[in-house]
């Protein structure tokens, strides 16, 4: 298992949580990294992605609120969500791809994980009014 998420949990409307993805320093070069989320019975949705430059790439349903980065020194990613809205529940998933852009990947995650390099166990993220 190389992508291990954690940091998932309850919060209420206007809270905040952070999101932890360790994962093998292999991700480190030529790799995008980033989080996707999904509900049941609704279609996948890429929430944020960064390529190996840094460079990030949102939704337009998290602009502003959430922020992804990494700590190549601590093998992690993150994804901070702030101003947290009910319609943010859903299982929140780490992934990994071969890409040179974050935009990239941020498209490819709406297709599951069998076009995705690595994907995490996922982490649930709740969110109540």
């Amino acid at each position: 298992v190389q992508l291990v998420e954690s940091g998932g949990g309850s919060a209420q409307t206007g809270g905040s949580l952070r999101l932890s993805c360790a994962h093998s320093p292999y991700f480190y070069n030529k790799y995008c990294m980033g989080w996707f989320r999904q509900v049941a019975g609704k279609e996948r949705e890429g929430v944020a992605a960064i390529d190996s430059d840094g460079m990030t790439s949102y939704a337009d349903s998290v602009k502003g609120r959430f922020t992804i980065s990494k700590d190549n020194a601590k093998n992690t990613l993150y994804l901070q969500m702030n101003s947290l809205k009910p319609e943010d529940t859903a299982m929140y998933y780490c992934a990994a791809q071969f890409c040179h852009e974050s935009s990239y990947l941020l498209n490819v995650m709406r297709k599951g994980p069998t076009a995705l390099d690595e994907v995490g166990q996922g982490t649930m993220v709740t969110v109540s009014s």
